[in-house]
C-alpha cells in the first residue's frame, strides 16, 4: 500500500512475478499504450527468494533479448521522452523507471509519475545501485566473491554480469564455479505442507540448502517452449506434454523446464519433476548439472530449445533425437541450399548472402519480387517479400539482424503458387508422412496464418506422391530421428522445396487430431531408441475426413493496422473444422474462428487488376445463391461485362454512401478485398480495418474467397452435422500399433 515503507522487506518463502509478452513489432503502426483492451500474446512466470531476483529472472524469461533489467532494455527508452514514458503505461515502462533512477530522479517522483508503489521503485533502485557497485569494483580488478554472490542473489544472470564486467558469459560461469557460487533449488509445495507432495516443483536461488534431491532413475529432460508469442505457442507445449507422458510410459523420469504459467506442461502433475526457470543456456546447464539426465530433448519446444542445441552440445550435454549437425544443415540457409542441390530436388532460383551488398546483387540477378528468409527463426520472423529495390534494403537489414552471423536466403518469389506443409516422423530409417496439408491462401502467406486442409483438396495425386517421396529423401539424408516439417510450393505442376525444419511444427496437434496418430508421442519414443516398426507405425495415415485449420488473428486489438497477411506470422491461435466434404469443413472452421460466413445479404468485392478475371466465377457463384454484390468501379465494370449484376459503390473521396458507410450500418455481410499492391492505398486500409473492428468476415485472397463461396453454398444446401473425434476415427479405444505391442507402447 502507499503507507508501506520503501524499506519494508516482507517475510516470504518466495516471490512470484508474472510479466506479459507483447508483439507490437509484428504490427507496425500499432500504438503500444496499454489500456483496458488486452494486447499481450503470452506471459512468463518466475520465482525467486526476493522480488529483485524474481523480476530479473522473469525479464530474461521473456526471450526478447533481455538478460534481466539490463542496458538493452534501456535502449528502448529515448531520454527526451523519459517523462512521457513514465506516465504512459507501455511495455518498456520498467526500463523507463530504471533510466529515471540512474539519471538521478528521486524514487518519490518516479512513483508519483508512474503510480507504481514506492516499494517496487525502491527494489529497482537497489538493482541500479548494485549495477554501479559492480562497474566500480571492476575498475579496481576482478569482483570479489561477496559481490558476485550478492549479484546472483539479486537475480543478475551470468550474461548480465559479463556485460557489466566486460568479460564473457562462459568466464563468469567458470569464475562462479571456482568460487563455489552455485545455485540450489527450492521446492514449491503443491500440498501446502498438509501431507507429502509427490509432485512438487522447483526454482533456483543462491542460498545453501538444496531441496531438489535428484533420484538415480534414468531421466530425460525436456526443454519447453517458453512464453507464448506469435510464432511459438501452445502447439509446441502440446508436443512437450505428449512427449513427457509417452516417456513416463516407458519408465523414464521426465523433467520439464519451462517458464510459462499458462501452459499444460507447467501443470505440476504432467512430469515427474518440473523446474520453473528461464530457458537460457545458464539455467538449463545448471539443471543438467544437478539432475544428470541421460539426454535432453530440444526439438519439441520450437525455436528456443532448438537454438540451445549447439551450445548445449559444446558444453557436453547429450541431445536426444536428430543431431545438432542435421539441425544446422536444415536451419542454416546456405547449408540447406547445398542439401537440396545434392538430392537433385528443385528449389526456387535463389542464393545466400551475409551482407546487404551481396544480397542486393542476388536480388537484381533474380529479378523482383524476391522473398528474404533469415536462418534460425520461427514464425516467419523478419521474412518479407521485396517487390522492388525500394524496400529491399530495409528488409535485408532486418533479416540479418534477426539471425546475426548466419546467412539469409534470397529466392525468387513464386507468385500464385500453392504452398504445402508436411509433417513426418522418422526413426533414422523408416519415415512415415503424418500429413500433407494444402494451404488455401496462395504462396507468400505464412503457414501459421494460412488456412490449410488435410488431405489436399485440389492438388493432383501425382504431386502429393512426389511430395511424400521428397520428404522421405530429405529425412533420410539428414538422419532425422523424431519429427520433421517440410514446406513446399507447387506451381504449374512442379514441386519446389522451400524450407526444412527438423523439429516439431505448429501443425503437429492439427495433424494428430485429423489422422488419429499421436505424432509427438511417437516421436518421443523414437528419440529414446524405439523403432517405428516396433511401435506398429510403418504406413502413412489415410484421413477419412477433411480437416481445415484456420488461424485466429488479433487485428481487432490493433485499430488502424492493415489486416493483410504476408510471410511474417501474425496469428495468435487456431481452430479446426472437420467434415466429410471440404466446403463444410471450411465452413465449420470459419464459425469456430469467430467469422461465420453469411447465408445471404450484401457482399462487397474489390480486387486488384491481376485478380479481376479470377474473381468472376466466385462472384457468379455468390450471385447465383442470392447475394447482392456491391463493388468499386473497376471491379463492377469487369463483373457486369460477365453478366454479373454488381452495384457500383463510390470511393471514399467520391461521395456517400460509400463502402465505409455500408460497413458502419451493418449493411455488408462479407468483404472480399485483395490488396492493390505491395504498398496498400490508405482507403483500402481504412476499409479493411473497419470491417475487422465491426466483426464482418474479411477475405483478402482469391483462394480463400473461392473456398468461402463453396462453403456458403454447402451451408445453404444442408445442416451442419456433428461427430465426435472418436466417431471420426472409428470409435477405437486404441489405435493400431501392432498386434503384439506392449500395452505401454500402444497409442491410447
Amino acid at each position: 500500500t502507499k503507507e508501506t515503507p520503501a524499506s519494508f522487506e516482507p517475510t516470504i518463502d518466495y516471490c512470484v512475478v508474472k510479466i506479459p509478452r507483447f508483439a507490437f513489432e509484428k504490427f507496425p503502426g500499432a500504438h503500444d499504450t496499454l489500456t483496458v483492451s488486452m494486447k499481450s500474446v503470452g506471459e512468463t512466470m518466475s520465482i525467486g527468494r526476493t522480488f529483485k531476483e524474481a523480476l530479473q529472472k522473469g525479464l530474461r524469461s521473456l526471450e526478447t533479448g533481455l538478460s534481466g533489467l539490463d542496458g538493452s532494455g534501456e535502449e528502448k527508452v529515448h531520454p527526451d521522452m523519459l517523462e512521457s514514458m513514465l506516465k504512459r503505461p507501455n511495455p518498456w515502462r520498467l526500463f523507463s523507471v530504471k533510466r529515471a533512477l540512474k539519471s538521478g530522479m528521486s524514487a518519490e517522483t518516479v512513483s508519483e509519475l508512474t503510480g507504481i508503489d514506492p516499494w517496487f521503485i525502491a527494489n529497482i533502485r537497489e538493482i541500479v545501485e548494485l549495477e554501479k557497485e559492480i562497474v566500480s569494483a571492476v575498475s579496481q580488478g576482478p569482483i570479489c566473491r561477496e559481490l558476485l554472490r550478492k549479484a546472483k542473489r539479486a537475480g543478475f544472470s551470468d550474461n548480465q554480469i559479463a556485460d557489466l564486467t566486460g568479460t564473457g558469459e562462459a568466464h563468469v560461469r567458470s569464475e562462479r564455479a571456482r568460487l563455489g557460487i552455485l545455485p540450489v533449488y527450492k521446492l514449491v509445495d503443491t500440498c501446502a505442507a498438509e501431507f507429502d507432495a509427490y509432485t512438487p516443483y522447483y526454482y533456483s536461488t543462491y542460498e545453501l540448502e538444496d531441496e531438489s534431491r535428484p533420484s538415480d532413475r534414468p531421466k530425460v529432460l525436456i526443454i519447453g517452449s517458453g512464453p507464448n508469442r506469435i510464432g511459438q505457442g501452445i502447439e509446441f507445449d502440446y508436443c512437450c506434454v505428449h512427449a513427457s507422458l509417452a516417456l513416463r510410459e516407458l519408465g523414464y523420469e521426465t523433467i520439464m523446464v519451462n517458464s510459462n504459467p499458462e501452459t499444460v506442461s507447467t501443470d505440476y502433475d504432467i512430469s515427474d519433476r518440473l523446474y520453473f526457470e528461464p530457458l537460457t543456456l545458464e539455467d538449463i546447464l545448471n539443471i543438467v548439472e544437478s539432475e544428470q539426465p541421460e539426454g535432453v530433448i530440444v526439438q519439441l519446444g520450437g525455436q528456443t530449445p532448438l537454438n540451445l542445441a549447439l551450445p548445449l552440445v559444446r558444453a557436453g550435454v547429450h541431445i536426444l533425437g536428430t543431431s545438432h549437425e542435421a539441425i544446422e544443415r536444415a536451419e542454416d540457409r546456405k547449408l540447406f541450399r547445398r542439401l537440396v542441390q545434392k538430392l537433385g530436388l528443385r528449389q526456387p532460383p535463389s542464393d545466400t548472402a551475409t551482407s546487404c551488398e551481396k544480397a542486393r546483387r542476388i536480388a537484381e540477378n533474380l529479378g523482383y519480387p524476391v522473398l528474404v528468409r533469415p536462418s534460425f527463426v520461427l514464425g516467419g520472423r523478419a521474412m518479407a517479400i521485396a517487390w522492388s529495390g525500394k524496400e529491399f534494403t530495409g528488409i535485408v537489414a532486418e533479416a540479418l539482424e534477426a539471425a546475426p552471423g548466419h546467412p539469409i536466403l534470397i529466392d525468387k518469389f513464386l507468385d500464385d503458387a500453392t504452398e504445402v506443409d508436411v509433417d513426418a516422423v522418422s526413426d533414422g530409417h523408416t519415415v512415415v508422412v503424418g500429413g500433407v496439408m494444402e494451404h488455401i491462401e496462395q504462396a507468400g502467406v505464412h503457414s501459421g496464418d494460412s488456412a490449410m486442409v488435410l488431405p489436399p483438396y485440389s492438388l493432383p495425386a501425382s504431386a502429393v506422391a512426389e511430395i511424400k517421396e521428397q520428404t522421405r529423401k530429405l529425412a533420410r539424408e539428414l538422419g532425422v530421428v523424431g519429427l520433421m516439417n517440410v514446406q513446399y510450393a507447387v506451381k504449374d505442376g512442379t514441386v519446389y522445396v522451400l524450407e526444412i525444419n527438423p523439429r516439431a511444427s505448429r501443425t503437429v496437434p492439427f495433424v494428430s487430431k485429423a489422422t488419429g496418430v499421436p505424432l509427438a508421442r511417437v516421436a518421443a519414443k523414437v528419440m529414446v531408441g524405439k523403432q517405428l516398426e516396433e511401435l506398429g507405425l510403418t504406413c502413412d495415415p489415410v484421413p477419412t475426413h477433411f480437416a481445415v485449420k484456420e488461424s485466429v488473428l488479433p487485428f481487432s486489438r490493433f485499430p488502424g493496422v492493415d489486416p493483410i497477411l504476408g510471410p511474417e506470422m501474425k496469428s495468435t491461435g487456431e481452430v479446426m473444422g472437420m467434415d466429410t466434404t471440404f466446403p463444410m469443413a471450411f465452413a465449420k472452421s470459419q464459425i469456430a474462428a469467430g467469422s461465420p460466413l453469411p447465408h445471404s445479404g450484401n457482399v462487397f468485392i474489390s480486387v486488384r487488376d491481376a485478380d479481376k478475371e479470377r474473381i468472376i466465377p466466385i462472384a457468379k457463384e455468390l450471385a447465383a445463391t442470392g447475394f447482392r454484390i456491391l463493388s468499386t468501379a473497376g471491379t463492377a465494370q469487369q463483373l457486369r461485362a460477365s453478366d454479373i449484376p454488381a452495384r457500383k459503390v463510390p470511393k471514399l473521396s467520391e461521395g456517400r454512401p460509400n463502402i465505409l458507410d455500408h460497413i458502419k450500418s451493418q449493411d455488408v455481410g462479407l468483404l472480399i478485398n485483395t490488396p492493390s499492391g505491395p504498398v496498400p492505398r490508405r482507403d483500402e486500409v481504412r476499409i479493411r480495418s473497419e470491417a475487422v473492428r465491426r466483426g464482418i468476415p474479411l477475405i483478402t485472397t482469391i483462394a480463400a474467397a473461392s473456398a468461402a463461396a463453396e462453403a456458403i453454398a454447402a451451408l445453404r444446401e444442408g445442416d451442419l452435422k456433428v461427430q465426435s473425434l472418436q466417431q471420426i476415427h472409428g470409435g477405437r479405444g486404441q489405435l493400431p500399433v501392432g498386434r503384439h505391442a506392449h500395452a505401454g507402447d500402444r497409442f491410447a
